[in-house]
């Protein structure tokens, strides 16, 4: 709030991570790994400075992947492709992973989000190093895997929907891009997610 993290901190204080394993958590305390040991790291600023290579030699050292980029915010970017809309539509359907990839109904739903949120990214200068197909299919790949979204609903947790789903919204409006899809998956999720008491934010909320 008043963008206190922005003027107090400041980018220059950051160093951004993008976290790919995916986990699930059996019991309080109790974490299973399911996928991935890849941390890819980058300066907001594109520069390869000491603390960002320190950093990945730490993450090396203990056994996982974390190469340096000088574009962070494109792999930001290929990360929150697939929340935006696998996060929402498997809180909806109860469904994993290789389920929603798989269902031709839930794939062309992702596809269409996806697209869209390609659309606003692209319009900020971000480059995807895959295309939509491929991102879909790595997803897939995972296997009967439930997204964080899925764990905190069935877990009786306050959802992400805000960070993951609305910020994209937002952000198609600040450019003028228009996102029925994602509109729609958004209305509906925090209206399921709200009446289950996990989400008491803006979205969906307007007449």
């Amino acid at each position: 709030p008043g963008g206190r993290q922005w003027s107090e901190l400041g980018a220059a204080r950051a160093i951004g991570c993008v976290v790919y394993p995916a986990t699930e958590i059996e019991a309080p305390g109790v974490i299973r790994h399911v996928y991935g040991n890849n941390f890819p790291l980058g300066e907001p600023s594109g520069e390869i400075t000491p603390d960002v290579q320190r950093l990945s030699d730490l993450f090396t050292s203990a056994g996982m992947k974390a190469p340096v980029l000088d574009r962070i915010r494109d792999e930001i970017w290929l990360k929150l492709w697939g929340n935006v809309c696998f996060n929402p539509i498997s809180a909806l359907t109860h469904a994993t992973l290789d389920v929603i990839c798989s269902n031709p109904g839930t794939r062309a739903l992702s596809r269409a989000i996806m697209l869209e949120a390609q659309a606003i990214a692209e319009s900020l200068g971000v480059k995807f190093r895959v295309d939509v197909e491929r991102r879909i299919e790595g997803a897939r790949k995972v296997g009967a895997h439930k997204t964080s979204m899925l764990q905190d609903l069935e877990r009786g947790r306050p959802v992400e929907i805000d960070p993951l789903i609305t910020v994209v919204q937002e952000m198609g409006r600040m450019t003028d891009i228009a996102t029925p899809a994602l509109d729609a998956v958004l209305a509906l999720v925090a209206q399921r997610t709200r009446l289950a008491g996990l989400y008491d934010g803006a979205a969906g909320a307007e007449a």
